[in-house]
C-alpha cells in the first residue's frame, strides 16, 4: 500500500467517524426534544444531516414535531 492509498483509507475513516458522530447528536436532538424517535422522524434524518449544523439544531429546538415534519418530509 503505498502512501496516497494510506491517506486515502484514514480520510475516508475520519469522515465516515464524522458523519456518524453527527448522527448521533441529531437523534440525541430529536430524542430530547421529542422524547422518541418514531418513523415518521426517523424519515428526515438524513435531511437534517445534510443541513448545516446551526441549521438543523435551530430546526429541531424550535420547531414543533408537525412543523418539522412539513418543512422536512416528502
Amino acid at each position: 500500500m503505498n502512501l496516497s492509498e494510506i491517506v486515502e483509507e484514514r480520510q475516508q475513516k475520519f469522515f465516515q467517524q464524522g458523519l456518524k458522530r453527527s448522527q448521533e447528536i441529531v437523534e440525541n436532538l430529536l430524542l430530547l426534544r421529542f422524547g422518541a424517535i418514531d418513523e415518521a422522524l426517523s424519515q428526515i434524518i438524513e435531511r437534517l444531516l445534510k443541513l448545516p449544523p446551526k441549521e438543523s439544531s435551530r430546526l429541531i429546538l424550535q420547531s414543533s414535531r408537525e412543523e418539522l415534519l412539513a418543512k422536512l418530509g416528502h
